[in-house]
């Protein structure tokens, strides 16, 4: 039957395809088991892009939540005066300087990279998404990496795209929805909203609803795109990592509760993770 989208304000609500409800029966089967015998390569490599020295926040959220999904390896790439504030903040999370991009994409070991989050809009983001998304690697584009795309374009690779509401219909004006804007760029986009749709440019359409009112604040978006980006490193495709990070982070909202901050969801994305429970 067909499906009535209650979109987000400013995007037609209306849509002739089947819409699915998200949950782990659409992704379930392409979760990713860690060998026994595995090491972190074995489990997927992460290249999140920082933003500059005073706005590292957003990229450093995104990283760790990569790492929590469960991606072997994350590393930060930035502006050296940007790498000194990480370092003040992080362990577990390798840094490397901007500069080393080309080299970086073309480690074999590399299996996916997220850009977006506090990176600046303009022409150096734009560069840099565009040497990721050429690099053959699953790339998720989100935030400040969206607004520095051309509107409308097809784009190269394999990407998630993961605009709110403004973010989508600036990049999209002409599609009336997320399969509309999925088809146009031949990429999965996430529709981020109360009730945020996943499209697939083959058709494939979901919706989600487990995320709570209280999942609307700051920074908590930076943390979806690096879920996503840690689930890609450690090969699930792309209509897959999209639909379980979405969930899980609506998931980990729940266990967090009320008055959370996006530093919260990443302890709770654990609880979540070891209890398994729904999936």
């Amino acid at each position: 039957m067909p499906s009535r989208m209650a979109g987000p304000r400013g995007v037609k609500a209306a849509w002739s395809g089947q819409l699915l409800e998200n949950g782990p029966a659409l992704w379930r089967d392409a979760w990713p088991e860690p060998a026994v015998d595995g090491h972190k390569y074995c489990r997927g490599a992460c290249l999140v892009w920082s933003g500059p020295e005073f706005a590292t926040g957003a990229a450093r959220l995104a990283a760790r939540a990569a790492l929590r999904v469960g991606a072997g390896i994350v590393t930060l790439m930035g502006e050296a005066a940007a790498l000194r504030i990480h370092a003040a903040h992080l362990s577990a999370i390798m840094l490397a300087e901007a500069g080393g991009l080309a080299a970086a994409l073309a480690e074999p070991r590399l299996s996916a990279c997220v850009i977006g989050p506090g990176a600046g809009r303009g022409e150096a983001t734009r560069a840099a998404a565009l040497a990721m998304l050429g690099s053959g690697r699953p790339v998720v584009l989100d935030a400040d990496a969206l607004t520095s795309l051309t509107p409308g374009l097809p784009l190269p690779g394999s990407a998630v795209l993961t605009p709110h509401v403004g973010e989508f219909e600036a990049l999209f004006p002409d599609a009336p929805d997320a399969p509309a804007a999925a088809r146009v760029a031949g990429q999965v986009v996430v529709l981020k909203g109360q009730r945020t749709v996943i499209a697939a440019p083959d058709g494939r359409a979901a919706i989600n609803g487990n995320a709570p009112h209280w999942l609307a604040t700051a920074g908590a978006g930076d943390v979806l795109a690096g879920m996503i980006g840690g689930l890609l490193a450690q090969g699930m495709p792309c209509f897959e990592a999209a639909c379980a990070g979405v969930w899980l982070h609506g998931a980990a909202g729940v266990a967090a509760g009320p008055h959370l901050t996006a530093e919260d969801l990443e302890p709770a994305l654990r609880q979540v993770l070891v209890s398994r429970v729904g999936f």
